[in-house]
């Protein structure tokens, strides 16, 4: 398949994984409105193109809590990474490194952090989830420390997981589910050589290092659903900010009375996020959500968003309507399960190339120059 526009992976991706896993990550929760609004709004929203304003040394380059970025993409974590390419978190974080952007590794990635970040020459970001059991939130951070990793990003909007109901339909989860992945695996031969044989093993690694035996994919609803915590609060919070001496970055934030507690709490950002569309269905889309944010908090802290971003053009709306930085999530994992690193590197090449010709006939000639009088 000729790829051609960053859009082009979907397909790419939904031709080589099993359903199972294609649907995962293509899916949201409920009714999925919110997955369409993500999208649709971002789509919706035009640009003033202005012409003969000199753009001779357009940059797309930024600086983000000390780190020089190429572009203003951070790769978003995503759980399961390592199933939609062999050893996917390594070869993600490989692409991100090279292209001059940070990855974020998810809590219950299959790959563990210690192996990510060998393997990566420039720190990882880690993502961290609150659970129930402070001892394993301890003993990860101790671990992500001592790799060398500085950024964490603390997503928040997870008290319980999403009414994810295409899973069931998919053999991600419900009845027989082993069995219709199994099946799925089968007829999807070169990702059962690939990952299903090559790429194991198959266990969430943060996790397992933790718990001392394999937590294998079988595993992965039921521990997060009993391990999420609906009664956590800002304050049960505390000992996070003070253990954690780099930037933390809170994730999952569409209320301006929620960014202004992130800033009360010491954050050193947030990410306007509505995970996706994989949590709460109904709620605004992040790029609606963002400006009302902006206005609130922009120079307390530094502003990312998500969700619905999929070209260079999207990056540039974002930044538009008031983020300093956007996370990728769906976009490069398209990329990986199409074309592994190598994907995740043309994807990235794709977004500064569109971003470049975004800024150029809108008149930027740096970021700085985006803003609300860039968007029509």
């Amino acid at each position: 398949m000729i790829i051609s526009a960053p859009t082009d992976f979907r397909a790419a991706a939904q031709r080589r994984l099993p359903p199972f896993l294609f649907h995962y990550i293509d899916g949201g929760s409920g009714a999925e409105t919110t997955l369409r609004r993500n999208e649709a709004d971002l789509q919706a929203l035009s640009v003033r193109q202005n012409v003969l304003r000199d753009v001779a040394g357009l940059s797309t380059a930024t600086t983000l809590f000390g780190e020089d970025m190429a572009l203003p993409v951070v790769l978003a974590p995503v759980g399961l990474t390592g199933m939609y390419a062999r050893r996917g978190e390594v070869q993600a974080a490989r692409a991100a490194a090279a292209h001059g952007v940070p990855f974020t590794l998810s809590t219950v990635s299959v790959c563990p952090l210690e192996e990510v970040q060998a393997q990566c020459p420039r720190p990882i970001w880690f993502q961290l989830y609150v659970l129930k059991d402070r001892g394993f939130m301890r003993a990860v951070l101790e671990r992500a420390k001592a790799a060398g990793i500085k950024t964490l990003v603390f997503t928040v909007d997870m008290p319980l997981p999403g009414s994810r109901y295409r899973d069931a339909h998919s053999g991600m989860s419900g009845a027989r589910a082993p069995l219709r992945r199994m099946v799925q695996a089968m007829t999807h031969p070169a990702w059962a050589w690939d990952v299903g044989l090559r790429g194991r093993p198959h266990d969430l690694g943060n996790i397992s290092r933790y718990m001392g035996k394999p937590m294998a994919l079988g595993d992965y609803i039921g521990w997060l659903g009993a391990n999420f915590d609906p009664a956590i609060g800002w304050k049960d919070l505390e000992w996070i900010r003070a253990f954690w001496d780099g930037p933390m970055v809170v994730k999952g934030i569409l209320e301006p009375d929620d960014a202004r507690d992130a800033v009360r709490f010491g954050a050193d950002g947030l990410v306007v996020s509505n995970h996706g569309g994989r949590q709460l269905d109904g709620t605004l889309s992040s790029v609606a959500a963002l400006p009302r944010i902006a206005d609130a908090v922009k120079g307390d802290l530094r502003i990312l968003a998500d969700s619905g971003v999929r070209t260079g053009l999207d990056v540039v709306r974002m930044i538009a309507s008031g983020a300093d930085a956007v996370m990728l999530g769906r976009a490069f994992i398209y990329a990986l399960a199409a074309r592994g690193e190598a994907g995740v590197g043309q994807l990235l090449d794709l977004i500064g190339r569109d971003m470049r010709v975004t800024m150029a006939l809108t008149g930027a000639r740096t970021l700085a120059d985006l803003g609300a009088h860039t968007l029509a």
